[in-house]
């Protein structure tokens, strides 16, 4: 495998990164939070203009490659600064989707996102936790179309968006994989409710009450109720870009901590100098690196039959959520007290790389589903 990066990609990461270094200052990115939309209309804009979110879509849908290490690159570039643009919501969940199951006019919206149209999945459910076979809101049949009733939770960038991609059960029991229909949902149609906060790692999210919404055939993707194998492949790719994210976050973080020990006077000399923190930061390093190659190995199983591919996102997830917290820890105490303070940079990626162990599963639950699928792997093996 090749893990040099094509000479597209080498451009597309000089450019993200000068832009973003110039760009996501850490006002912009607190202004960005308290604000209705929950990301900054500027970065938003600037990333669209640069083409980043066609980065993410392959060439069949008119994007510009849409392989791991394209979202690899992508990402690691947003975690460096903190940023937290809709990207993956947009152009990994709901694009994806749209781009392989279909709708109507599944080129027209696939355009409309490259061009920095927001959208959004509403998949995850109160009671479902990292279930992604959980579904409870159901979809009724009625004339030519179908009534949605049920709740979705922590749909992040909901309030910047106007449209859903939105999960319901046809038939089968709670926890069926089969039986999973998507439907397109206007976020402004009649029994749609919804409830915005804010996120401790950045942005907004929203909690979507369903109450008997009517949509259209031509609105459901795919046109069939088995969608989960689609959903557990693009959020495969989610936890690719969180990876990423992840690691770019602890550069981000590598760097802030190793100026702060290179200028920090004590006793007459840098406090870099002292043994013991010299020790500290080369096993962050360590970690880091250990992180890195993680996130690559599985942006290059993405592609890989469904059991491995699974049981590389569970062994990269579980990896990275237990490095994020070393780092966090190690950063936070050799900084001493302005570690602590929300003004210094150093705060807001600490929080967000918290934040990242969070969603699509953290460590613990990665590691209980890493053993399992490794169980059932050694089984069929024998």
């Amino acid at each position: 495998m090749n893990f040099d990066l094509t000479e597209e990609q080498t451009i597309l990461q000089g450019g993200l990164r000068r832009f973003l270094r110039e760009q996501a200052t850490p006002d912009t990115l607190s202004g960005a939070t308290a604000g209705d939309a929950g990301h900054s209309h500027t970065l938003w804009q600037g990333l669209v203009e640069m083409g980043v979110p066609m980065a993410l879509f392959p060439e069949s849908a008119g994007g510009l490659g849409g392989s791991g290490f394209d979202i690899s690159v992508v990402f690691e570039e947003l975690g460096r600064v903190g940023a937290f643009e809709p990207l993956l919501e947009s152009g990994i969940l709901a694009g994806g989707l749209i781009t392989e199951l279909g709708t109507a006019n599944r080129q027209e919206v696939i355009d409309q996102i490259i061009a920095g149209r927001i959208l959004v999945l509403a998949h995850a459910e109160p009671d479902s936790r990292y279930d992604l076979a959980h579904v409870q809101t159901t979809a009724d049949r009625v004339d030519e179309g179908w009534l949605l009733t049920g709740r979705k939770s922590l749909v992040v960038a909901a309030p910047a968006a106007d449209m859903a991609v939105v999960s319901a059960r046809v038939s089968g029991a709670i926890s069926d994989r089969s039986g999973i229909a998507l439907f397109m949902v206007p976020l402004n149609n009649p029994g749609v409710e919804l409830r915005s906060y804010r996120l401790q790692g950045g942005g907004r999210a929203a909690e979507i009450a369903l109450e008997a919404v009517r949509v259209s055939d031509n609105e459901r993707l795919g046109g069939g109720n088995e969608a989960f194998a689609a959903l557990e492949r693009v959020h495969a790719r989610a936890c690719a870009a969180q990876c990423a994210e992840a690691v770019g976050l602890m550069n981000g973080i590598r760097e802030l901590t190793v100026d702060y020990l290179r200028g920090r006077r004590q006793f007459g000399k840098p406090i870099g100098s002292f043994q013991a923190l010299q020790h500290r930061m080369a096993d962050m390093l360590i970690e880091i690196e250990q992180a890195r190659s993680a996130t690559i190995n599985l942006c290059g199983h993405l592609d890989a039959p469904s059991a491995e591919r699974e049981r590389q996102v569970s062994a990269a997830k579980n990896l990275i959520g237990r490095v994020a917290r070393q780092v966090v820890e190690e950063s936070i105490q050799m900084h001493g007290g302005i570690g602590m303070t929300m003004e210094y940079a150093l705060g807001h990626l600490a929080k967000r790389l918290t934040m990242v162990d969070c969603r699509f599963g953290d460590a613990d639950w990665h590691l209980e589903r890493f053993v399992r699928l490794s169980a059932v792997a050694a089984e069929e093996f024998a």
